[in-house]
């Protein structure tokens, strides 16, 4: 699976892609982000206020309880402001 960071979300983890195996048991965004979290401190950082983060399954925007079943591409937004 794909996973996409933008923003303060890719600075804190270091990149902003990457390719995951995910684990059994995962099956949907918010075990995912509880997985990545578990995965080490630039993870916990980005996700550290999930309340401000969106994600969206293939390109699609989604609520965390979303299934990941299908899932080729997740990607994690934080806010976003424009003018």
């Amino acid at each position: 699976m794909k996973l996409l960071y933008f923003a303060w979300m890719k600075a804190a983890i270091g990149h902003g892609e990457e390719i995951v195996d995910l684990p059994e048991g995962i099956a949907t965004v918010g075990q995912l982000v509880e997985w990545l979290v578990a995965r080490g401190d630039g993870y916990a950082r980005a996700f550290r206020n999930i309340k401000v983060v969106r994600a969206a399954i293939n390109q699609q925007f989604v609520t965390l309880e979303a299934p990941l079943a299908g899932a080729t591409e997740i990607a994690f937004f934080p806010p976003v402001t424009g003018g």
